[in-house]
């Protein structure tokens, strides 16, 4: 007995169904064994904000673990009742923590986060608690941060209890960026839906298991929307619309229509969006590039973002824009004053190409491709990105040919399967080419001399799809003129170059090694 509050004795070691303190939380020891040398035991968390989660750990490497005795009532003979300026100073601190659903002007999200804030980026947030449902365009330039816009979106409405389900559809190279920004920078915990999730959940759930509701937030690739056996329960989970739920897309404008046309085809990517999309109560659509140059595309994507007050072939006005989308470039934010650096565009021509140069006899004979059909809309648009494919590199312009060949010509003969690696990074490249070739079959003409002429550009592109070009001999010239000193020893500079598709970038890394190795 000390002062009056009786110890009771307490086993070294924490026995199966106590209550243990340890690292700052409160927890009960469900199991625990002994691994050599290590006594391992498994806890369950009792805190309201993370009940459930279960750790191991080895119970002597810790630092002051307390066995707590649920019987213990001595705190109370020892403390006495707080004053009236002291409890006053509580409630007050916990009325400046607490988020309401009416004070729309009172942000939470910021002060939840471990980010390093800026003043433009609280601007979506109060745009998105300005509207009843959250659907909202974020198309600030590259490199202002929108993931991090999302995040305090995010952050918000869960504080308000908005939302509770939220998923994230973003470029299949991004799926882990997102995990990792959203539960460093703001405490969420994702979980990536691929091949292997949905493994695990049919092993420890049962086969007929939905994915879907093992949790609330999920992360997953563009590739897959359209594929059933991902998004089938996501459907089921959802339908035919869910309060709370919430839709985030990344790179929105790889689901706007590439036609300008007031009903253009539509890939599958576009079609699997507007499914999707129409199940969340809320959507929030990220992209530097939201406009493509076609308004009826740009109306497509808005109408998939709110159909309430877009209609796609109906022109947008820009004050149907103020109140769900947010743009800003980084040359505005300087102009009030914020540190970006100035760009400064420096074009580099390219000239004195021979006339038997791969790319220009590519151009002329794809020219005379398009040419040679009837001139209908989807034509058009299998060209256009037929064409975006061969400006970019013969290495992205030869597979996506490879892949109109194998679609023009799927009915009327088996071909071999691709030998070359494929991932969702180049299924979401060339899914657009092979439902625009399935749309235009009946404006390209004669198929047999259609596929002749594809072969005959095969040749050509296959020769050459390995080969620097000009350009990469410009990068390289630079390259060795600011990066390298005399010695050819690398200088503190560095170089980022952007491409849009995954077969220009894998091209242009073996091409750079090669030159520079």
């Amino acid at each position: 007995m000390k002062d009056g509050v009786i110890k009771g004795s307490r086993p070294s070691f924490p026995q199966i169904g106590s209550f243990l303190k340890v690292r700052g939380k409160s927890w009960i020891v469900e199991g625990s064994q002994r691994r050599g040398p290590v006594d391992v035991v498994t806890l369950i968390s009792c805190e309201d904000d993370s009940q459930g989660e279960a750790i191991e750990l080895a119970y002597s490497a810790e630092l002051q673990p307390e066995i707590l005795d649920p019987n213990d009532w001595s705190p109370l003979l020892t403390r006495t009742f707080e004053g009236p300026q002291r409890l006053g100073a509580y409630l007050r601190s916990t009325e400046w923590r607490t988020a309401t659903a009416a004070d729309r002007k009172l942000f939470q999200a910021p002060f939840r986060a471990g980010i390093r804030l800026e003043s433009y980026q609280l601007l979506p947030l109060a745009k998105a608690l300005e509207l009843p449902r959250v659907n909202l365009l974020i198309g600030d330039d590259v490199g202002l941060g929108k993931t991090v816009e999302a995040g305090l979106i995010v952050r918000e409405l869960l504080l308000r209890r908005r939302v509770d389900t939220i998923v994230v559809a973003a470029p299949a190279s991004m799926l882990l960026q997102w995990q990792d920004e959203l539960v460093q920078k703001f405490g969420l915990d994702f979980t990536i839906v691929d091949r292997e999730h949905l493994l695990e959940t049919r092993r420890t759930r049962g086969f007929s298991a939905n994915p879907w509701s093992v949790g609330s937030r999920f992360i997953v690739s563009h590739s897959v929307l359209s594929d059933e056996t991902y998004t089938g329960g996501l459907r089921e989970l959802l339908a035919p619309f869910r309060a709370g739920s919430m839709f985030i897309l990344d790179e929105a404008h790889h689901a706007a229509p590439s036609s300008g046309a007031a009903w253009a085809v539509e890939s599958q990517m576009t079609k699997a969006v507007r499914d999707i999309a129409s199940l969340f109560e809320h959507r929030l659509f990220l992209s530097a590039t939201p406009h493509n140059g076609h308004s009826n595309s740009f109306a497509t994507l808005l109408e998939i973002l709110d159909p309430q007050r877009f209609t796609r072939g109906i022109a947008v006005e820009a004050k149907e824009l103020e109140p769900v989308m947010v743009r800003r470039l980084k040359e505005d934010l300087r102009r009030l004053g914020h540190a970006f650096p100035a760009r400064i565009v420096d074009p580099i021509a390219i000239s004195g190409l021979p006339p038997d140069a791969a790319e220009l006899r590519l151009a002329i004979m794809l020219d005379e491709y398009s040419q040679s059909s009837t001139g209908g809309s989807k034509a058009r648009f299998l060209f256009a990105n037929l064409q975006q494919r061969l400006f970019s590199s013969i290495a992205a312009f030869h597979r996506t040919l490879t892949t109109h060949r194998r679609s023009l010509a799927r009915k009327s003969e088996e071909l071999a399967s691709d030998t070359i690696e494929t991932t969702p990074e180049l299924i979401e490249d060339n899914e657009d080419i092979e439902a625009a070739t399935h749309h235009a079959r009946g404006e390209l003409g004669d198929l047999n001399a259609a596929i002749a002429h594809v072969d005959r550009m095969l040749v050509i592109s296959a020769a050459a799809c390995d080969e620097p070009d000009a350009r990469v001999a410009a990068m390289l010239d630079w390259i060795e003129e600011h990066m390298l000193d005399e010695s050819y020893a690398w200088q503190d500079r560095r170089l980022i170059l952007f491409t849009e598709w995954e077969d220009t970038r894998r091209w242009l890394v073996e091409r750079l090694k090669e030159g520079l190795l």
